[in-house]
């Protein structure tokens, strides 16, 4: 079964664009970006901005990102997968990158949540002049890392 990536959250203001590689299942049932209660990636964003507690309503999240100009998307635009591992992946198609890199170039720094969505990315695209890549541990909760370790390391591409 073929699934299909959300809309990117990007805007003429965006510096940071934070790339994962697919929804996972939760996500795409809720059709929210890192919807599983479990995934840290929330609370390591709104923990390293100090603006805790995390909102409920999907909306003002992605408007607390645009207000630090931060963007979000996925690697992949489509794929094939069954469950929500990125191992399952196959048959993908990437998302647009130097179409959007030409709309937006605010943008300078990429960082993939996870190491699998930036071997896709580089794959097809390279190094790209002018962005600096950040290569974070996935917030996904099949990574095993403890928070304050994945806090630890994404701290750093936010300094």
């Amino acid at each position: 079964m073929t699934i299909h990536s959300f809309p990117c959250f990007i805007n003429s203001e965006t510096e940071i664009l934070i790339l994962g590689t697919m929804p996972g299942a939760v996500s795409l049932a809720k059709q929210e970006y890192y919807a599983n209660p479990r995934n840290h990636f929330w609370k390591i964003i709104y923990t390293l901005f100090e603006a805790l507690p995390i909102p409920e309503n999907f909306e003002e999240k992605v408007q607390f990102l645009r207000s630090n100009k931060i963007g979000l998307w996925d690697v992949l635009e489509n794929c094939e997968r069954k469950g929500s591992l990125d191992i399952h992946i196959k048959n993908q198609k990437e998302n647009d990158f130097e179409d959007l890199l030409d709309k937006f170039p605010s943008i300078t720094k990429i960082v993939f949540n996870g190491k699998q969505s930036h071997a896709f990315f580089y794959k097809r695209f390279g190094q790209i002049e002018g962005i600096t890549y950040f290569v974070m541990p996935s917030t996904s909760p099949a990574n095993t890392m403890t928070f304050e370790n994945k806090l630890k390391i994404w701290s750093n591409c936010f300094k």
